[in-house]
Formats: C-alpha cells, sequence, structure tokens
C-alpha cells in the first residue's frame, strides 16, 4: 500500500489566551498562552488540531508521489502513521472505500489554487444568526467606541493641480442609478409578478446569445462582464410569492430559460429557510424571491488552473450580476439587495451543492418595497 499527504494543507499555530491564577495573586501578569498546531485542509472541511510531532510527520510525507507505507512507517513509525490516516491528513491508494482520499481526489481535479481553497471552505457559515451572533453597532455606538471614521473621500497628489471636470451629462441610466438602492424594509405580503421575475432573470443570469469559439468550446454572451467569457456563475432561486409558481427551491437553465424544480416547500418553510439563508438578517427575508449566485468553479478553472487570481475572479463575477440584478429592479420599480453574510453551509445543504465544486458566494433578491421603514434605508429622496 502507498500514501500521500493531502493536496491542500494549511498548518496554523493558534495561540489560546487564558487568566494565570497564581501568577496573577503573586502580583506577576496574569495572561499565560497556550500553543496548539491546528491543521486546516479543506479537503475535510473542518479544522483538526495536532501535535508538533504530527506537524513534522506531514512534512515528511509528499503531497503529489505516492510513497510506499513500509517505507513511511520505518521513517516516522507506524502508530504515527496510522494517526494522520485517521485524521485523513495522510491518504491511502487502498480499495476500500476512503471519503477523505475521495474529496481530496475531486479537490485536485478542481484545479484549486490552495489559498484561494482554504479561504473559500473555512470562511463558510452554518447556522449563524448575525442578529444573535454578530453585534453590529450603530454609527453612533461606533464613534463613541472608536472615534470618527476615516474620511469617505480622500484627496491624492497637489490639490493646487488638480484638473477640474465638467459636469456630468444626462443619460438613459440616470434614472436608474439614481433610484437604485438597497432593500431592508419589503413589503411581507405583496408578491413579484412572474413576467417581472423572468424579465430580472433572463437579463441578469440568462445568455443573450451563444457563440462556438473552438471544438466544444461553447461561450456566452450575458450583460456582465466575466473572466475569460466563462460565466461560471449559476443562478438557485428560492421562490416565496410569484404567481404561477409554486413556493420552493429551483435552478435556473440561463439557455433555456426556465425554473427547473428542486424542492417544493410550504409557504412557512420557504419563510423560514429564506432566514436561515440571510443568516437571521430579518429585514430580507420578506423579500419573495432570493438568488443564490453560486460559481461552478471548474468552469472558471478549467482555464485559470491553480491561478493566484481565479478565486478573485469568481467574486467580482458575482458583484457584476447582483448590480445588473439592482438595476433591472429599480426599472422595475422595487428595491434589490446583495449579501454575503449568509449560511452558505444551509444554502448548499438546501440546493444539493458541494463547495468544492459549486462555490455558493452571495444572495441577491428584490420586491416590493413596504410602506414604512423600520430598518435603515439609504434612498436619495431623504
Amino acid at each position: 500500500m502507498k500514501i500521500r499527504r493531502c493536496a491542500v494543507l494549511f498548518i496554523e499555530p493558534r495561540e489560546d489566551l487564558g487568566i494565570d491564577w497564581a501568577a496573577l495573586f503573586s502580583g506577576a501578569g496574569a495572561l499565560s498562552a497556550s500553543l496548539r498546531w491546528v491543521a486546516l485542509a479543506p479537503h475535510l472541511d473542518r479544522e483538526t488540531t495536532i501535535d508538533a510531532a504530527q506537524v513534522a510527520a506531514l512534512g515528511a510525507v509528499g503531497q503529489t508521489a505516492w510513497t510506499e507505507r513500509l517505507d513511511a512507517e520505518r521513517q516516522l513509525g507506524a502508530a504515527m502513521v496510522d494517526s494522520l490516516l485517521a485524521l485523513g491528513l495522510l491518504l491511502d491508494d487502498g480499495a476500500s472505500d476512503n471519503p477523505a482520499r475521495e474529496r481530496d481526489a475531486l479537490l485536485r481535479d478542481q484545479h484549486w489554487r490552495p489559498l484561494s481553497a482554504a479561504a473559500h471552505m473555512f470562511s463558510r457559515w452554518d447556522g449563524m444568526q448575525v442578529d444573535k451572533g454578530m453585534h453590529f453597532p450603530s454609527f453612533e455606538e461606533l464613534v463613541q467606541s472608536y472615534g470618527a471614521p476615516p474620511p469617505p473621500a480622500i484627496g491624492r497628489g497637489d490639490p493646487e493641480a488638480a484638473i477640474k471636470l465638467p459636469p456630468p451629462a444626462s443619460g438613459p441610466l440616470d434614472a436608474q442609478l439614481m433610484q437604485r438602492y438597497t432593500g431592508r424594509n419589503y413589503d411581507p405580503d405583496a408578491v413579484l409578478p412572474l413576467d417581472v421575475l423572468a424579465r430580472v432573470l433572463q437579463r441578469t443570469f440568462g445568455a443573450q446569445a451563444e457563440r462556438m469559439v473552438a471544438q466544444e468550446a461553447l461561450v456566452f454572451k450575458k450583460t456582465s462582464p466575466s473572466a475569460g467569457g466563462l460565466h461560471p456563475t449559476e443562478a438557485y432561486v428560492l421562490v416565496q410569492r410569484v404567481p404561477g409558481v409554486a413556493p420552493g427551491l429551483y435552478h435556473y437553465h440561463a439557455v433555456h430559460h426556465v425554473l427547473e424544480p428542486l424542492t417544493m416547500l410550504d409557504a412557512a418553510a420557504a419563510s423560514e429557510l429564506a432566514r436561515q439563508f440571510v443568516a437571521d438578517q430579518h429585514w430580507f427575508v420578506d423579500a419573495p424571491v432570493m438568488v443564490v449566485m453560486a460559481a461552478r468553479v471548474a468552469r472558471n478553472f478549467w482555464k485559470y488552473r491553480n491561478h493566484a487570481k481565479a478565486y478573485r475572479a469568481l467574486m467580482l463575477d458575482a458583484g457584476h450580476l447582483s448590480q445588473t440584478f439592482y438595476l433591472l429592479a429599480t426599472e422595475a420599480g422595487m428595491p434589490g439587495f446583495v449579501t454575503a453574510a449568509i449560511n452558505e453551509m444551509v444554502i448548499e445543504r438546501a440546493f444539493g451543492l458541494d463547495p468544492l465544486s459549486d462555490a455558493v458566494v452571495a444572495v441577491c433578491g428584490c420586491g416590493v418595497a413596504a410602506a414604512g421603514q423600520t430598518t435603515l434605508e439609504l434612498r436619495l429622496e431623504e
């Protein structure tokens, strides 16, 4: 049997602080620190605490070429090899089922950049409730605690040499741009008309044209830019209130312009799932439709293999799409929103997505604004 180290592994020396009560009462320093080693392996999707001897042992086994297990045992000891195999940090080539090895193989096949894979897998939330798990103080509280914020605009260079620009000319986008704002107060009873949903989805996520640029290489023309023209972002839709579309989970097909049903829900279950998707940001929950943007990493990384900028391009892709979504929602007379404060793991389970293959990036949505404001919105007229 042969073994090798997992494809991507970062080891963090993590310091845990505590109070040294004996030192405190003797008049010495009260803080004590203990060091532990944390292995971050994206294929495992969990943090793993290891000891210094295991750190050294992992460094003695390669991640690409297979090593004879007996050779590794002679160097490291059988017990050490067994412990690291049990943790999934070392992998064997045995015939028996091995979930860690299968996940590692998938990670290798996707051509992730190691740092990007670790950042993606270990920044995902599961069960986070923003109002309860995190505290977002008001601007008044922030100023009291931290002082005035950095200025919203800065100058650079010699102000005397600054070139005065002419006022911007009016343009056809002005109406949408000036009315666009992030909605945080949605009418819980209002519906989103089907024709509005159809236009927003097609013009944001749909293919406007197709072109075969090489043998078996089909590309789309969309209304937003995408790195390499690859357009890897898929739209997964949570419907709450759309006439003619039952509440539930759907996938939007960019070419066929259809909603593909995945899971049907009753109204209460759809609302609860919406709350979980956006980490209990209650100001978004009443939007009649939410759209999850999830990148098919194989589409992007097919060209940008193990590329330092590939993951950043996925983030940009979702940013472009969300702003196109905003403008189309504004055109329809309603506010939109986009948020990255989401429970990615909840979304993955709901839609059956694998985070190594389908990277959930953000959630956007839109709907009819409520008559009043209970949560602050920065509307232009105010």
